[in-house]
């Protein structure tokens, strides 16, 4: 459906007074993506302005407070429909002082979601608390039938800025994806933009897939985005966004993923832990234009560090998970071993730019310490439209090619020699079958790094490949091997930056 200007000011000017009339129900407002559009283009031509916020009391709420108020799952929107699909809300406050707008889509009218306090159950520790229907929410999240026959599972959640998260069958929820990074790593700080309204489509009887817009906002940038939603084994999201910078853009990160990475074998001795790893994600995947494959462990560096893969048109990249057996990390309550890892899968040519990896240091596992994005090498200028599209697929191992994968990497002191050992665990697979057909290239620009020994892991069926390197008076040191077999790849390029601690 294609909306009239007549029909497009209608919409906004409700949208606009919403709160003044109390999102009162009714038949709505028409809807399809060219209002999101039309409302970031709108934005983007004045100022910003941070929207208010809500009253003090949702403010002062105390952690335990706030994660007492808890949905009734009984008052999801659509729940007993025919909708295959039904939505639970966040109360906003505490950690969310700004709450969004959510707008249920039927039959290509919008209409908005008002608050209902009693919508939540709450612990007799919270204090009375203001609200009426224009409040709000923090977000939302989406459920389905998936694992019980009859009932429903969450698979989705939106909530706090730009940020999302999924997951696919059987696993817990670690990384989390964002509408838009901007400044990341940046000495005068980064800008988080917020998606500040929603639109949910209902699904019709039978539908396999959830689309949700968002409208985007930021002292220098505003966004429409659309979201198409499949779940199932892995989670796949279609995703559709159209830019407007206010200012140039300069330093944008398109397909922004955050996740969390502590310690592995790699580091292991700069914590005193019982468990063997912890983390969200162990590597960074590339597949670059040139179809090439890197794996690039993640680290805990000691200080900031920014890792830049310069590319043309990538065919892909994520965060990935790749340790999932419940010994590699021995958690009974976090279950890293079932976090999912997430893909991103370009739609068009994204031209030049580079894959930026973010590793910030940490010494606790709540804190997000990993960015993964996109980065164009042509700034987008203030005022322009820019459209992208991407896929997002959430799982177990959301893209797998052809190549043996590395399984893991240690680091230690190389006991019966100088400097460093280096141990890569490759996946057991066909290509791999006869070692003696196996060459292994090891390379440093900054160290000298021994040819490395190749042998059999009775453990993994793999190949092990073990190589030292003497960083000398060195902080840090670039490192890459790869196996290969009648002079082509037989292994992605495991690539690595060793730093001292």
């Amino acid at each position: 459906m294609t909306l009239t200007r007549r029909a497009f000011l209608t919409t906004t000017s409700a949208l606009a007074l919403a709160p003044a009339l109390g999102f009162a129900s009714g038949s709505g407002v028409p809807f399809d993506r060219s209002v999101v559009i039309a409302q970031a283009r709108e934005l983007a031509s004045r100022p910003y302005a941070m929207r208010d916020a809500v009253p003090q009391p949702w403010q002062d709420l105390t952690y335990e407070q706030y994660r007492s108020i808890r949905f009734n799952l009984d008052r999801g929107l659509w729940r007993d429909t025919p909708a295959p699909f039904n939505i639970d809300f966040f109360a906003p406050g505490l950690y969310f002082p700004r709450s969004v707008q959510i707008l249920s889509v039927e039959d290509g009218n919008a209409t908005p979601v008002g608050f209902d306090l009693s919508m939540f159950n709450k612990s007799e520790d919270v204090p009375k608390l203001p609200s009426d229907e224009t409040l709000g929410f923090s977000g939302f999240r989406l459920r389905t039938e998936m694992h019980r026959p009859g009932l429903t599972d969450e698979f989705c959640v939106f909530q706090g800025a730009s940020y999302f998260r999924a997951i696919g069958l059987d696993e817990a929820y670690g990384l989390s994806a964002r509408g838009l990074a901007l400044k990341t790593g940046e000495p005068d700080g980064e800008e988080f933009p917020e998606f500040i309204r929603f639109w949910l489509e209902r699904p019709a009887p039978g539908q396999q897939n959830m689309v949700v817009h968002a409208l985007m906002d930021s002292p220098s940038v505003t966004g429409a985005y659309c979201f198409d939603i499949t779940p199932g084994e892995d989670c796949v999201m279609e995703v559709e966004a159209t830019l407007f910078g206010r200012e140039e853009l300069d330093h944008v990160g398109i397909g922004p993923l955050t996740s969390m990475f502590l310690f592995d074998q790699t580091n292991h001795t700069r914590f005193d832990d019982f468990r063997p790893a912890v983390h969200d994600s162990d590597g960074l995947m590339i597949e670059n234009g040139a179809g090439e494959v890197i794996w690039r462990p993640l680290a805990n560096p000691t200080r900031l560090q920014i890792s830049s893969f310069v590319d043309r048109n990538p065919r892909g990249f994520g965060l990935l998970q790749r340790s999932r057996s419940f010994s590699d990390f021995a958690d009974l309550e976090a279950n890293y071993h079932r976090r999912p890892g997430l893909w991103v899968e370009p739609k068009g040519e994204w031209g030049k730019g580079t894959v930026t990896l973010v590793e910030i240091p940490a010494d606790q596992e709540i804190y997000d310490n990993i960015v993964a994005y996109w980065r164009p090498a042509t700034p987008y200028a203030a005022g322009e439209q820019v459209d992208i599209a991407y896929r997002l697929t959430w799982g177990e191992e959301p893209n797998r090619t052809a190549l043996p994968r590395v399984i893991n990497t240690a680091m230690g002191d190389n006991t019966f020699g100088e400097g460093r050992l280096a141990v890569v665990d490759f996946e057991d697979a066909p290509l791999l079958d006869d070692i003696d057909k196996i060459d292994v290239i090891t390379y440093s620009p900054h160290a000298e790094v021994t040819d490395g020994v190749l042998q059999r892991n009775p453990d993994t069926g793999g190949l092990r490949l073990a190589f030292g390197f003497e960083p000398a008076d060195r902080d840090h040191v670039e490192l890459r091997a790869q196996l290969r077999r009648d002079g082509k790849p037989a292994s992605e390029v495991w690539l690595y930056r060793w730093t001292t601690t």
